[in-house]
């Protein structure tokens, strides 16, 4: 197979989007058929069931569809976004290295640290 230049293997995009519709519509479905079964069941002496399936079963079908759905949502726009999280933690990172070296250099000076401002966040600057 080929590679794209800077990867070492060939990656092709999965469509996740056409995935999480199919996992919703079949967990629409679920609950459709289950709360038809359920009125047919109020409604008359009859029990029906769908291949073995009564209304409750088809409200857990429900929600493992729904589950699925969510969380191929989540791991998608973890995905996206890991390399700007990544970026930041870095970041970060370096600021806190920078701060403990000159925190370190004022010590073997002898002499005391400046303080050094915090900076609110913008739920703070709000009030």
């Amino acid at each position: 197979m080929g590679r794209l230049p800077g990867r070492e293997t060939l990656e092709v995009p999965v469509p996740i989007l056409p995935l999480v519709d199919l996992l919703i519509l079949l967990g629409t479905g679920s609950l459709g058929v289950g709360f038809v079964i359920k009125v047919i069941n109020l409604s008359t002496r009859y029990s029906p069931s769908v291949l073995g399936f009564d209304s409750l079963d088809f409200v857990v079908i429900a929600a493992i569809c729904f589950a699925f759905a969510l969380t191929l949502v989540a791991r998608t726009w973890m995905k996206l976004n890991e390399p700007r999280l990544a970026s930041l933690r870095r970041d970060t990172m370096a600021a806190e290295a920078r701060l403990r070296a000159a925190q370190q250099e004022y010590a073997e000076a002898g002499v005391d640290a400046p303080e050094i401002p915090v900076r609110q966040s913008a739920s703070a600057d709000r009030r």
